[in-house]
């Protein structure tokens, strides 16, 4: 299983590499770490996430995946915001910044927030954080560079400046660049090039040492005492998207699992067994949750229709007659309706996390490695010609002549009426992310690439 690590301007990707062989997230963002659970991470480190603009990444996401036996490190940015609130549930943080919000001494958000650049400029830093403005003035004091009178006045100089605004040149010349500087701090800014504390930069390096030495040990899975309540706005979370997007589980393409449960949704047949006994297995663990949503009118009459449609109950004298045949009365009808449309709120709640589970009972039942084996030869395949990230333009074809390809030649029936439902059925979050695995199967299968494992 693979380690995560969520980093962005703390510190540069390049030298991550050289620390670790974690794989690197963007900032985390709200959804994220929940989304990232299901590639069934061994560890995922929190150092960077986003504040503002975006919505943060969510107090309950991480309580989840610790729930789901995942282990979860914090430093140095909002890693160590988050630590310090629920490191009492089993989160790790890492560092005095993290020990600093978890004893009070540091109590505001903006004390680690920074203005940076984008993804494609390396989140180059653009400000500088509080707390490395608090450091680097205690060490300047401690150098004798400034007296402590000095390092109280700077100090509350740069707390009065939004985040985004806080730099060295507008803490010392309070704003004005024409102002001529005191020999004080003429030797502060001299002194700073060399003398800078990166406070965040520290603990970030010291949570990558720290997570390398607790993973060599092959911890067990966390095994949690709180119980998880899955509440109405965790479904909220639970059914949607990332806020930036799909996280990435890995370079190229996604996870291994991730190409797994690809195979899995071509095979229509084997995906509905699979299925059935994945949501069954969800159930059992959860006990009961999600609770389905109460239910409206619409969805009662949906529930009819489908209902009626499979059991070509077309009119109402159809209705009477199969009640009669079944000894039911049109209450035990009504009531048969409602019992299928709550059955239908939860899976439609489900469809989305199911993909561990899903995993999972590939396995009892004997299936994964065939799938697997056909996942990594279709990787390999793809790599090899540059299509390990196809998309339909890939395949000269348009999405829905995909889409026709795939059910009327592949699987043998109608395209559904509905494809978005049929979309998230799968647990795939868009149509997009179906066409991408469709154009992967249709070059595999097409351009000669498939060997003794074609179906």
């Amino acid at each position: 299983m693979t380690t995560y690590l969520f980093v962005g301007p703390t510190l540069p990707v390049a030298e991550i590499g050289a620390l670790c062989d974690f794989v690197c997230l963007p900032p985390a963002a709200q959804g994220d770490v929940f989304h990232l659970v299901k590639a069934r991470p061994r560890a995922i480190g929190i150092i960077d996430g986003y504040f503002d603009g975006v919505p943060a990444v969510w107090h309950k996401e991480v309580l989840w995946a610790l729930t789901q036996g995942v282990h979860v490190f914090g430093s140095a940015s909002m890693g160590a915001l988050r630590a310090a609130e629920l490191h009492s549930f089993g989160m790790r943080g890492v560092g005095s910044i993290f020990e600093a919000y978890r004893s009070g001494e540091l109590e505001d958000d903006d004390e680690v927030a920074i203005l940076h650049a984008p993804a494609e400029a390396g989140y180059v830093g653009l400000s500088e954080p509080m707390v490395n403005i608090r450091a680097t003035l205690d060490h300047a004091e401690n150098a004798g560079i400034i007296a402590a009178t000095s390092r109280a006045m700077l100090i509350e100089r740069a707390k009065a400046l939004f985040y985004q605004d806080r730099s060295w040149q507008r803490i010392l010349r309070d704003s004005d660049p024409s102002a001529p500087l005191s020999a004080e701090l003429r030797r502060l800014e001299g002194w700073l090039p060399a003398g800078r504390i990166d406070r965040k930069g520290l603990d970030a390096r010291a949570m990558i040492a720290a997570m390398q030495a607790f993973l060599a040990g092959n911890p067990a899975r966390v095994r949690t005492t709180f119980k998880f309540e899955w509440t109405d706005m965790w479904d909220v979370v639970a059914g949607s998207p990332p806020a930036r997007g799909a996280v990435a589980g890995d370079a190229g393409g996604g996870t291994e699992e991730d190409w797994v449960l690809g195979e899995l949704r071509l095979d229509e047949a084997a995906f509905e067994s699979t299925r059935q006994r994945a949501l069954l297995r969800r159930l059992a663990r959860d006990r009961g949750a999600p609770q389905p949503r109460n239910l409206d009118i619409p969805a009662l009459r949906a529930s009819e229709q489908r209902l009626r449609a499979r059991l070509g109950l077309f009119r109402q004298a159809d209705v009477e007659r199969w009640c009669g045949e079944n000894g039911l009365d049109p209450t035990d009808f009504e009531r048969l309706i409602e019992d299928q449309a709550r059955l239908a709120t939860i899976e439609v709640d489900l469809d989305g996390v199911l993909a561990r589970d899903l995993l999972d009972q590939l396995k009892l039942d004997g299936d994964y490695v065939a799938f697997r084996s056909r996942a990594r030869n279709k990787r390999a395949a793809l790599a090899a010609g540059g299509f390990e990230d196809a998309s339909p333009i890939d395949c000269g074809l348009t999405p829905i002549a995909l889409v026709a390809w795939h059910f009327e030649a592949r699987v043998g029936r109608d395209i559904p009426d509905d494809l978005a439902t049929y979309v998230r059925h799968l647990g795939l979050a868009k149509p997009a992310d179906f066409y991408r695995v469709l154009a992967r199967e249709w070059l595999y299968s097409q351009r000669g690439m498939v060997g003794a494992d074609r179906k």
